[in-house]
């Protein structure tokens, strides 16, 4: 693999991918279509009624309408793609900056609950570098903020790192943590296979209201009262830690542009992930951008992850 997240140039897919699955909370069938995009594009969503496209959302804090139970972006007039964050998590994962995700439905695909499937389908449509140099979002000092006894905070980092701990009630998942620097490599081999989880009792709620209508033992791991239910049992001995860390991937990715940044979370989710994000970016001393050398010794997509902030061109935000 040799594109990376320190990569000095943006990136986007070289074809179209077509990927098919069902929404998690819908139960309805959906098609993506994820094309190339031109650079300074950003992740785009571009939602259709009949074929015919009824909005373009870009993936940023800006248009976020839910985290509840999912990342939902839209638009005021009711255009919405619902559980974005494992696909952007992907995207962001694999150091992808421009692409365009087409949808008609307003859920993505829930696939089989990890970010997996579309880091292959990405992978298989093929990585390329494009001219211009990769703009990123350098944290300057730290930032905290707190919620409902959880915490989360951004610390300067030349590189991106993630720190995340979760402690649940239940022994099935206890407490666990993993720390480890983001590149495209370590974010398929250690976090895009974790898949989404929870406990049945809750599962049964959400179905009475509704909800979860596409959740199965295919796309979700299910917490019995004193057992895991799926059969094939789990991928990574703390995949509960390891998914939540994917999903920080995927909510941080709406600051907009890659970060340099190192990122501790303890028992947060999509919404202190959020929530540190709005912080962030509201605070114009604690952050600015970066712009990768035009230099051609730099011009490598093979260059290592070392690659320091030190080197870049800051510009103003």
């Amino acid at each position: 693999m040799t594109h990376n997240i320190m990569s000095v140039r943006q990136t986007t897919i070289k074809q179209d991918a077509v990927l098919n699955g069902i929404g998690v909370h819908s139960g309805s069938p959906v098609t993506l279509l994820l094309s190339p995009s031109d650079p300074d594009t950003g992740i785009q969503f571009i939602i259709t009624k009949n074929g015919a496209p009824i909005a373009e959302l870009q993936a940023t804090s800006e248009v976020v309408k839910n985290v509840t139970l999912c990342t939902i972006i839209g638009d005021e007039y009711g255009a919405i793609a619902a559980t974005v964050e494992h696909l952007i998590s992907a995207i962001r994962g694999l150091g992808i900056d421009n692409i365009t995700i087409e949808m008609e439905s307003g859920e993505v695909p829930i696939m089989d609950g990890s970010a997996a499937p579309f880091v292959d389908v990405l992978l298989e449509s093929g990585i390329k570098e494009q001219t211009a140099p990769r703009r990123y979002i350098k944290v300057l000092k730290t930032v905290r903020v707190e919620e409902d006894g959880a915490f989360a905070e951004f610390r300067p980092h030349d590189g991106f790192h993630l720190d995340v701990t979760i402690d649940f009630e239940s022994e099935l998942i206890g407490k666990q943590s993993i720390a480890l620097e983001v590149t495209p490599s370590s974010y398929a081999a250690d976090l895009a296979r974790a898949r989404t989880f929870g406990f049945m009792s809750d599962v049964e709620k959400l179905w009475a209201a509704g909800r979860a209508l596409g959740a199965s033992l295919e796309n979700t791991i299910a917490l019995g009262e004193d057992k895991i239910l799926n059969p094939e049992g789990l991928r990574y001995t703390d995949e509960f830690v390891r998914h939540k860390a994917m999903d920080a991937v995927g909510d941080l990715a709406l600051a907009g542009a890659p970060l340099l940044a190192s990122y501790k979370s303890v028992c947060g989710g999509h919404s202190l992930n959020f929530k540190a994000v709005e912080t962030l970016l509201g605070d114009k001393s604690a952050w600015t951008y970066v712009e990768a050398p035009r230099s051609r010794q730099y011009a490598h997509a093979e260059m290592g992850d070392g690659l320091v902030a030190a080197n870049f061109a800051a510009i103003k935000n």
